[in-house]
């Protein structure tokens, strides 16, 4: 079972304005082939389909770390997408409705995010193809697993390369920064994973592709604070037995500010939840909002 809380993993600056073209883009990383619902489909059906538990307890333990740490990545880019899509930047809540108001909307670079789904993420990737399940690897071999994990980690690192560099907004600069940090720990602990159990040094093949974080400006602080370093168990109880993987005699990759690998008990320290608004002329026309805030506030008074 999971433990939600009610945080992101890393925190987000605000939009300046709504820019639903940046969104569309940051969708890659959420429904793409090497998007963010990859990496958890993958890590989580393996983990639940595992073989030998017990026995291979370091591996299952780190496919399972590393599949609670994808489900908050999955919120992280939905609210960077949801965010960057908190529009169409009219906030008058009486709007004519047969006007046209927003004829803009029609244009942008994924109509559906707005026409079908009022600014929301989903598990589409940037041209609005659909995330399937044709994307999850779960074959009962381990060593086959692991290394298509390897695969996985090392193409989402070039896609979210590439979606940083389309990118100029803030929002989402520092979630590609974060994820590119992120994903470069999971590469090596995969890679670790798979020289404990074959003997293949796998880790000379990083970083794969050959990205310095360091020049990323918006992955400085992520380095400079140890996360490149670090596997978070987020205050489970279980899964300890991944620091026979990720241990403390192995050191951070060349090129990353050098220091000894470690688990982490708690989760990272993160970032609020924004607090999106909305445009309830665009959204929402059938209701009046001010009644339902009533009764949340109500709700809210009752539960304390």
């Amino acid at each position: 079972m999971f433990m939600r809380i009610d945080k992101l993993q890393a925190a987000l600056p605000e939009p300046k304005a709504p820019n639903p073209n940046e969104a569309a883009a940051l969708q890659e990383l959420l429904g793409g082939k090497y998007g963010e619902m990859s990496t958890l489909g993958n890590y989580m059906f393996q983990s639940f389909n595992f073989r030998n538990k017990t026995k291979l307890r370091p591996f299952y333990s780190l496919v399972s770390a590393i599949f609670m740490e994808e489900l908050g990545h999955v919120e992280l880019v939905s609210n960077g997408v949801s965010m960057l899509n908190n529009g169409p930047g009219d906030d008058t809540e009486e709007v004519d409705v047969s006007g046209a108001p927003f004829s803009k909307m029609k244009d942008i670079r994924l109509a559906g995010g707005f026409l079908a789904h009022g600014g929301g993420a989903m598990p589409i990737n940037s041209n609005a193809m659909s995330w399937n399940a044709d994307m999850v690897t779960t074959t009962g071999n381990l060593i086959i697993d692991l290394l298509h994990n390897f695969h996985l980690e090392c193409g989402a690192r070039i896609h979210k390369l590439r979606v940083y560099e389309t990118l100029k907004d803030p929002t989402g600069r520092e979630v590609c920064g974060y994820l590119l940090v992120r994903g470069s720990v999971h590469a090596h602990a995969y890679a670790l994973a798979l020289k404990k159990i074959t003997g293949v040094a796998i880790e000379q093949m990083l970083p794969t592709p050959n990205i310095e974080l360091g020049n990323i400006p918006e992955c400085q602080k992520y380095l400079d604070e140890g996360s490149h370093r670090r596997l978070y168990r987020f205050n489970s109880p279980d899964y300890a037995e991944a620091a026979g993987v990720w241990s403390n005699d192995e050191v951070a990759l060349p090129g990353d500010p050098p220091g000894n690998l470690e688990v982490v008990e708690g989760p990272p320290e993160g970032g609020k939840m924004a607090e999106l608004l909305g445009n309830y002329g665009a959204f929402a026309p059938d209701y009046a909002p001010e009644e339902m805030f009533e009764v949340a506030k109500k709700l809210y008074k009752k539960s304390r």
